[in-house]
């Protein structure tokens, strides 16, 4: 694989967060029973026009500028003509020469190395219906039609072909997503397709200028699945090559269960679409005030956020980073740090313990029980000396099964620290005369010896004596 290099481009779709579609008052809910969120506008019934939704325009114009694309002052609608069963006129209404904005890019940092990834264009579209496979798009027999997500509004952001790893394109479209969460325009939930990726691959001889033929796999919607995706696409791209093969162009899909991309149809002619402009909708004039406007009203991205987390409160550069990843996660930090002034102690529980506990049970923060008040409360009874940083542990896992209070778990589990010196010398009396082993090895100069007896200590106290106080005690008794 060392003798080829991989081109990768991507499209990302993203639904945008408006409450009706693009061209008429439907609404864009998710779920719902099939076909009841539709109208004539959006099924393209005869007689009826389309009315362009200005805050989609807004929402393309703030995505456009927080992506450093340049928004043109006038651009156009398309139709996009082809059939397909969820495709009720028969054409898409897209924007093709003229789209709101081009030229834009983002920076990623893949093994500590920084890249800059160009982004050719952005435009509005018409998301389609859906089709409802048994089973999946291959094997299906037959396929239901749910016109539900017709004409829900889209932003497609188009890479230029600059990655060149499936490290590179995951770290792409994470970063993409994070900055298009931070600006409010779309949710990006990939599981109900807010965000989904097609991407286009290739593979050519290291050193060669000509790109190879290309793939393009359809609607992959998790980080995960792109990444395998990619990698199994590379490897078979290869495998085809070293066998005296030719790649061919096609179109293919993520077959999650096998782990292997299979194909859809050949694709080795482009296909003509026969775009024109759309005869019912005047062109997009903007004016540069408003958009300079809505560059003002940008809120702090990810980049600049991360910056302020290291200088400002002195975080690490790696925690800065996996704390602004998602737009959840920093705000979670943010107000956690609002009643407890001490980031580093949030930064360290948010990614250790409570990143553990959302992965066990595949949630994500949003779904978290523990308010961002509830975890500083606990922190400051540590700091009271109430709990101990290992009983934390405990109470914090019962706050997250029930979203009880800090205090509340400590009093009904008789959680409380041992702080009671007089207890506590009398354990560790009792403790030094049942391990005179350690109590010699100590002596003889085995300092680490005095560990075992600390946890002995911890062990008889079911984890509630207070550490500092146990540690000083045996030391001074010792010596």
């Amino acid at each position: 694989m060392k003798q080829y290099e991989t081109v990768i481009g991507i499209e990302v779709h993203v639904e945008l967060k408006t409450n009706t579609k693009i061209f008429c008052n439907s609404t864009t809910e998710f779920g719902g029973d099939p076909n009841h969120h539709a109208c004539p506008v959006c099924l393209g019934l005869p007689g009826t026009l389309p009315v362009l939704n200005k805050k989609v325009v807004e929402y393309a114009v703030r995505a456009s500028l927080a992506l450093n694309c340049k928004v043109a002052n006038f651009s156009k609608f398309d139709r996009k003509n082809y059939y397909y069963p969820d495709l009720p006129k028969n054409y898409q209404i897209s924007q093709y020469d003229l789209p709101i904005a081009e030229h834009g890019y983002l920076d990623i940092k893949v093994d500590g190395q920084e890249k800059r990834i160009g982004i050719t264009r952005l435009h509005m579209e018409e998301d389609a219906g859906k089709l409802v496979h048994q089973g999946n798009i291959v094997t299906t027999p037959y396929s239901l039609v749910d016109y539900n997500r017709t004409g829900v509004p889209l932003i497609e952001i188009v890479s230029e072909p600059d990655m060149r790893s499936s490290e590179e394109a995951r770290s792409y479209v994470e970063k993409l997503k994070a900055i298009i969460q931070y600006t409010g325009v779309s949710d990006c939930r990939m599981e109900e397709g807010s965000l989904r990726c097609d991407v286009n691959v290739s593979v050519r001889p290291v050193g060669q200028k000509e790109f190879g033929t290309k793939a393009e796999i359809k609607n992959l919607n998790s980080f995960r699945a792109l990444q395998r995706a990619l990698d199994f696409e590379v490897e078979r791209q290869i495998g085809v090559l070293e066998s005296g093969g030719k790649v061919i162009q096609e179109t293919r899909t993520w077959d999650e269960a096998r782990g292997m991309t299979v194909s859809m149809r050949s694709k080795e002619q482009a296909h003509d679409y026969r775009y024109f402009p759309d005869p019912d909708l005047v062109p997009l004039v903007l004016d540069n005030q408003w958009i300079d406007f809505i560059r003002e009203s940008l809120p702090e991205l990810p980049d600049q956020r991360r910056a302020r987390y290291i200088q400002e409160y002195g975080l690490p550069e790696y925690d800065a980073s996996i704390l602004t990843l998602t737009k959840e996660i920093s705000d979670y930090f943010e107000e956690a740090i609002e009643h407890y002034n001490n980031p580093k102690a949030i930064s360290n529980w948010l990614m250790g313990e409570l990143s553990r506990l959302l992965n066990a049970a595949g949630l994500d923060i949003t779904a978290c029980k523990i308010k961002p008040a509830q975890l500083a409360e606990m922190l400051k009874l540590i700091d009271k000396g109430t709990i101990s940083g290992k009983i934390a542990k405990t109470v914090f896992e019962e706050m997250f099964v029930s979203g009880k209070e800090p205090e509340t778990i400590v009093k009904e589990k008789g959680l409380v620290q041992i702080s009671d010196e007089g207890a506590i010398a009398s354990i560790v009396e009792q403790v030094i005369a049942a391990n005179p082993k350690s109590v010699q090895d100590y002596h003889a100069g085995k300092k680490q010896a005095i560990g075992f007896l600390v946890g002995q200590v911890m062990r008889a106290t079911k984890g509630k004596a207070n550490p500092e106080m146990v540690n000083k005690m045996l030391q001074e008794k010792l010596s």
